[in-house]
């Protein structure tokens, strides 16, 4: 095992908080040590953390590696040696058994990134659509980007909302909502597809 896999499978987000002096309180809300936070608005949880302020996401040795300043590989190497972790050290009974189950809890990280990824884009583009095709006049007809906007907003970012704060069990959930009849690669096939009527609809305009 390399030493990412030996921190992520050792060292939970919340130890590496409380360990580098960031309190995070039983809710699991923190000040945020990325900008000048004045009231709670990082979630830190088991595997992942997240600043409703700023935007920063990640898993444990991102966190590590924001508030020090230092590449992730770096970060992996200070979590290890801060925690006392060792690749030449025997696993104990209960790092194995983390181990075990590591290759399922991964795949759900990942898939987990992927889906945060292509929803916070598309709740993004919704809220621009929302934004520039609103109609001026009751008159005007609504633009179709405008419609999707109303129709598909509020249910996206209670998606997002729940892959930011929620728990392991309902995040889960919006994972395999997405997963589910390839919604997800539709989705990524979807937004790619904007972009790149965009970018010819800006290209004739120039």
């Amino acid at each position: 095992m390399n030493v990412f896999g030996t921190v992520k499978t050792s060292i939970n987000t919340r130890e590496a908080a409380a360990r580098y002096g960031v309190e995070v309180n039983r809710h699991g809300k923190a000040l945020c040590p990325f900008h000048n936070d004045r009231n709670p608005s990082l979630f830190v949880d088991d595997d992942h953390y997240h600043c409703f302020a700023c935007g920063e996401h990640g898993d444990v040795i991102d966190f590590t590696a924001k508030l020090f300043g230092l590449k992730l590989y770096e970060a992996a190497q200070k979590l290890a040696y801060d925690f006392g972790i060792t690749q030449d050290k025997p696993p104990t009974k209960a790092m194995q058994e983390k181990q075990n189950m590591k290759s399922e809890a991964q795949r759900l990280r990942e898939n987990e990134k992927l889906c945060f990824s292509a929803l916070l884009e598309y709740m993004k583009l919704l809220q621009e659509w929302k934004r520039l095709y609103a109609p001026r006049t009751p008159e005007e007809e609504w633009h179709p980007h405008f419609i999707e906007a109303c129709d598909r907003l509020d249910y996206v970012e209670y998606l997002v909302d729940t892959l930011i704060g929620g728990d392991s069990y309902e995040r889960n959930e919006v994972i395999e909502l997405l997963m589910t009849d390839s919604k997800l690669k539709k989705l990524q096939r979807y937004l790619e597809k904007v972009k790149k009527e965009e970018k010819h609809i800006g290209e004739q305009q120039l």
